[in-house]
């Protein structure tokens, strides 16, 4: 067995009561309070000095005494503003969020690899710089962290991010070459009517039919405007108008929804063409509309000689029949992806799903749950990759 996954293996209890403890206490954005203090307290203990580099955002260093590169490994922090609904005794007490992404199990993880490299820090040929990130889910904690110098103080030369998923088998590592995770532009189309009485609707201008109608014409844009090899996606989640009342036509209402794709300029192109499509088809029936961009993330671009040496590395731990190449992009986004465009990375997908594969539920979803079996694979595969990476690149 993998040394450091046998070490891993020991800290299990350790890894579980971590990572409960990060389930039951969700926090939001860069509004993680507790958590970073929890996260501080278990690194200080273990011996490392910690740095708040932005709001939320904590680096620590692992090695620097021998000459060397710098490996990042990241592991994001922030739950998801839902309900949840699985029945486990450690379930949320923190009403409205929810760890239904499985960033509690990537904290967890990554403090067990911080462990382990501490114990082993002597042996590091180089630095390993640990990076705990807020804010990913609205794609803005990367971004920060960035602008605040963690790819500086030691300079980064290539970064590592192990993300858990509940559908494939434990211990299993999914991974791309290229472009493999879509970008993501979020966005809150504004209607701007004119409310009146449900029974004179001539006297008003219905935010309503304008909404009706932008959507509509929204999903002709990806009809007839874009190429259908492409692959993207623009999907409305959210249209909210008026506020239950029968007779009443509102003044005003939003559409909320995000686009995915993989092509800058594609992505440019949809960004003017939703703009234009809302005003004009708000002014066509006599209202306005506004568009605000409420976020942006980059596809995620993984680096294909990278990803040779840490698959290489990673099948040590997981064995490399449990090293499954994508079969195809995945339009969903990850805000690693700003360490993408920086730095040669790659980020793992590790199979987390629970036993019974009839309970096996997609992220993000209030029911889903994750198999804690899954904890000394991913801090084992942060050592391994970090360890030999530096090794070889000495």
């Amino acid at each position: 067995m993998n040394k450091y996954l046998e070490r891993a293996n020991e800290l299990v209890p350790e890894l579980v009561e971590n990572r409960r403890h990060f389930h039951r206490h969700p926090e939001l954005r860069n509004e993680l309070f507790e958590t970073t203090k929890y996260v501080r307290a278990k690194l200080e203990e273990m011996g490392y000095e910690v740095n708040e580099i932005c709001q939320c955002g904590l680096v620590a260093l692992a090695g620097g005494k021998k000459p060397g590169k710098c490996i990042l490994i990241r592991g994001d922090m922030d739950a998801l503003p839902m309900p949840e609904d699985t029945g486990l005794p450690f379930s949320s007490e923190n009403p409205g969020a929810m760890h239904a992404c499985g960033h509690d199990f990537h904290m967890a993880m990554l403090l067990g690899a911080a462990k382990i490299l501490k114990e082993h820090e002597d042996e590091i040929e180089g630095t390993v710089k640990i990076c705990f990130q807020p804010n990913e889910e609205t794609f803005g904690g990367a971004k920060a962290m960035i602008e605040a110098g963690v790819l500086e103080n030691p300079h980064v030369d290539v970064a590592l991010g192990i993300h858990i998923g509940p559908i494939a088998d434990v211990a299993t590592l999914d991974f791309g070459k290229g472009l493999t995770m879509g970008s993501a532009d979020g966005f809150d189309i504004h209607v701007k009517g004119r409310g009146c009485h449900g029974a004179a609707p001539h006297r008003g201008v219905s935010p309503i039919n304008i909404g009706t109608h932008i959507y509509l014409a929204l999903q002709e844009l990806l009809a007839r405007e874009v190429d259908a090899v492409e692959q993207c996606t623009l999907t409305v989640g959210s249209m909210i108008f008026g506020d239950g009342a029968t007779n009443v036509i509102p003044s005003e209402g939003h559409l909320y929804g995000t686009m995915r794709g993989f092509n800058a300029e594609l992505t440019k192109f949809m960004v003017r063409r939703v703009e234009e499509i809302a005003k004009g088809t708000a002014a066509t029936f006599g209202g306005e509309a506004e568009v605000n961009w409420l976020f942006s993330s980059p596809a995620m671009y993984c680096d294909p000689d990278f990803t040779d040496e840490v698959v290489r590395y990673a099948a040590d731990v997981v064995g490399a029949e449990n090293m499954i190449p994508k079969k195809a992009r995945a339009t969903g986004s990850e805000d690693f992806a700003y360490f993408g465009q920086a730095v040669p990375s790659q980020i793992f997908w590790l199979g987390g799903g629970v036993e019974d594969k009839a309970k096996r539920i997609s992220n993000h979803n209030p029911r889903v749950q994750f198999s804690e079996d899954a904890l000394p694979y991913g801090a084992a595969v942060y050592v391994q990759c970090a360890m030999e990476w530096l090794r070889e690149h000495k």
